[in-house]
């Protein structure tokens, strides 16, 4: 099947009673046994859920892996990915990640004796560099949040499976059907399905994607232990909206493509972010590499923070919110927002300012937001 008929077909037919056209929600806690020895393949909600496992069914089947975990939030997700190594290991990670995730790596998994170093991924002879004896995994994140940097995923796999590291990728930016890590290598896809997956703001969710048997069966195992799993409602509401994963992203990647042209042409706009454009340093690469330039970009207001203040407090149809990959288009402060937790020397390092603003860019009409920015703009 096409991805698109995937996204609409996979994990639905699952009544066997009524039939019902879409998947039904299990909203129990506990599962009746035939016996004490057999069951109906579920017992408790925290180890499985037929819900949920039918979303599982799903991401799987979207991102080409072999299994798949729904977790209660994107940041689940990268705990659970976490527990996979041990005190003593070494990460490699971008310098300029999200910054949920830069928080939980620097201020909680390397006070359990986890080591963390954050390069500039967008070469990956850095990652070489940073190898060492106990490098255990590499962070990808690309293209990355907030300056939309981009990895060249083969050659960062390459460079990592020469040191028997695991690669992990974070696919939130493009979802699978602008970009499948896997199929350059790729070891283990993290989503946070609160974002394009769901793509209506009205959940949190996370999910882990694996297509190695060893990583399918022990992350199943912490999913449980530790209690990370999603609830069926969030599983049906995730499943829900992949339904129109593929004309989504249609629409939104088109909205920011608009946006761009606009921003990069603007006399008040001093540099804008975004792989869809030519000037991008690695436009040749996502080109290849994606599917599509997806609908993140961000931009440096020329002037100070006040002037980024005055676009961000002047746009109309833009609600100013984190978050991102919802129908509508948010602009969002990386400096207070998205990326606060990082200190101030480490956004500067990763090239985040005072006056870069970040947008994401919904399925409104196009003509409609380029003139709301533009506006916010000029006055």
């Amino acid at each position: 099947m096409h991805f698109e008929t995937r996204c609409v077909q996979v994990g639905v037919d699952k009544d066997s009673a009524y039939l019902s056209a879409t998947t039904p929600i299990y909203p129990t806690s506990t599962f009746r046994w035939d016996d004490l020895q057999t069951n109906r393949g579920y017992d408790y909600t925290r180890s499985g859920n037929p819900t949920r496992r039918a979303l599982e069914e799903n991401l799987a089947s979207l991102e080409g892996g072999l299994d798949a975990r729904a977790t209660s939030t994107g940041m689940s997700a990268i705990t659970t990915v976490m527990y996979l190594l041990n005190p003593g290991d070494h990460v490699i990670a971008g310098h300029d990640i999200y910054g949920g995730t830069y928080r939980l790596f620097h201020d909680v998994f390397a006070h359990w004796g986890i080591r963390f170093s954050f390069v500039p991924m967008g070469d990956a002879e850095n990652v070489r560099r940073a190898l060492t004896p106990a490098t255990k995994a590499v962070w990808i994140e690309t293209p990355s949040n907030p300056l939309l940097n981009v990895v060249d995923i083969a050659a960062v796999v390459e460079v990592a499976h020469s040191a028997g590291a695991i690669t992990i990728a974070d696919n939130t930016f493009l979802s699978p059907y602008l970009q499948r890590p896997f199929e350059f290598g790729v070891d283990l896809v993290i989503h946070s399905t609160t974002k394009y997956l769901n793509g209506h703001s009205d959940v949190v969710g996370g999910c882990v994607v694996t297509r190695h048997r060893e990583h399918a069966d022990r992350v199943a195992w912490i999913v449980n232990a530790l209690g990370l799993g999603c609830s069926p409602f969030d599983a049906w509401l995730v499943l829900r909206g992949v339904k129109t994963l593929g004309p989504r992203m249609e629409a939104h990647q088109k909205n920011a493509m608009a946006l761009a042209r606009v921003l990069v042409e603007h006399p008040r706009v001093e540099r804008v972010y975004f792989p869809g454009l030519p000037s991008h340093p690695q436009h040749e690469l996502a080109k290849r590499q994606q599917k599509g330039f997806g609908a993140m970009l961000s931009f440096d207001v020329k002037g100070t923070r006040a002037d980024a203040e005055r676009v961000m407090y002047g746009v109309k149809l833009f609600q100013l919110a984190e978050s991102l990959g919802g129908v509508e288009s948010l602009v969002a402060y990386p400096e207070t927002m998205s990326h606060a937790t990082m200190s101030v020397e480490a956004r500067r390092a990763a090239g985040i300012s005072e006056r870069t603003i970040r947008i994401s860019a919904g399925i409104e009409h196009p003509d409609d937001l380029v003139a709301d920015l533009k506006q916010a703009l000029d006055t």
